[in-house]
């Protein structure tokens, strides 16, 4: 089994502070510039699972970089650089503290809530007798609260503006942002045979100016259906055949675990380690149309160090 990183503790020139979130290791540099890491580790249920899986921050980095890139022409994003392959360098941006969740399908979350008997999510209205997986007349915005820690909440857009959480003029924006970054990938998706079943963006500001942040359209942040056998499946009852991290999810529900208090995270065994791995490998193949071609695995560290370090340079000169 390949080696997988969880762990990065770097100290870059000019760095003024280091964040670890679930997934991601975020070092600060001189408030101008936000070095992210993308680990191995792997999340479920707002936990993070006991083992990492190899090549999976390649995978989300990679998939995050391309998909900025074909956005850039909606809205302007964080990104400057992608050194190494584990990395992303750009703009330190204030972050809004929502995050825009757009979904097209009932599925996964909203699908759990609707069948407890909920026919109102994040102050949307979903019609009555509808089924899991079935395509909405138009996509819904639910978003969720950015939590420190623990979970996010959802929250409605009322919520969101009397608590003065965002601005109304921002939020307008960022609910445009969001519809239209959402079209964009369900055409890229659609191309590639997929279904980009729903997401969610996260945005910031920097000298009063928003920025799309962070990752986009990846397996993590995602959920996509395969467009072949869609209609057929959700017609038989069936569950769909889909590339996201819902089977990792799926498979802790098996397996008695859903994040409650008490809770053991079951054994993460080497097969169903390799078998997440390859999972996300194929994700990258299918999403993007290229080959995954990973990175050398010998002293990660060292390699992602000295790429970070050269580009700092650059950026500084």
């Amino acid at each position: 089994m390949e080696s997988a990183i969880v762990k990065t503790n770097f100290n870059f020139p000019g760095q003024k502070q280091q964040y670890i979130g679930k997934v991601r290791d975020v070092y600060n540099i001189n408030d101008d510039y936000l070095v992210m890491i993308v680990s191995d580790r792997i999340s479920a249920f707002d936990v993070v699972l006991p083992k990492g899986i190899p090549f999976k921050g390649q995978v989300l980095n990679q998939i995050a970089s391309k998909f900025l890139d074909a956005t850039v022409d909606i809205v302007p994003n964080w990104k400057v650089a992608t050194p190494d392959p584990m990395v992303t360098i750009g703009h330190l941006c204030e972050p809004f503290k929502v995050e825009m969740v757009i979904r097209g399908y009932l599925t996964g979350h909203a699908w759990r809530e609707y069948k407890a008997g909920k026919r109102t999510l994040c102050g949307v209205s979903l019609p009555e007798g509808m089924i899991e997986n079935q395509k909405f007349s138009e996509p819904i915005i639910t978003p969720t609260t950015k939590a420190a820690h623990g979970h996010d909440e959802d929250i409605s857009r009322e919520e969101i503006l009397s608590q003065g959480i965002v601005s109304e003029e921002d939020y307008i924006q960022l609910e445009k942002y969001t519809r239209e970054l959402f079209a964009r990938g369900t055409q890229m998706a659609d191309k590639m045979g997929l279904i980009l079943v729903d997401t969610k963006y996260e945005f910031g500001k920097k000298d009063g100016k928003i920025y799309l942040i962070d990752e986009i359209h990846t397996p993590d942040s995602s959920r996509y259906f395969y467009n072949e056998g869609y209609a057929e499946r959700l017609q038989n009852g069936e569950q769909q055949r889909q590339l996201s991290k819902e089977f990792v999810r799926q498979w802790l529900i098996e397996n008695g675990f859903q994040g409650k208090e008490g809770q053991q995270v079951p054994t993460m065994n080497e097969s169903f380690i390799n078998s997440v791995s390859e999972r996300y490998i194929e994700l990258f193949e299918k999403i993007t149309g290229d080959e995954f071609v990973k990175a050398k695995a010998e002293d990660v560290h060292a390699r992602i160090e000295k790429n970070v370090n050269a580009c700092l340079q650059a950026l500084h000169k």
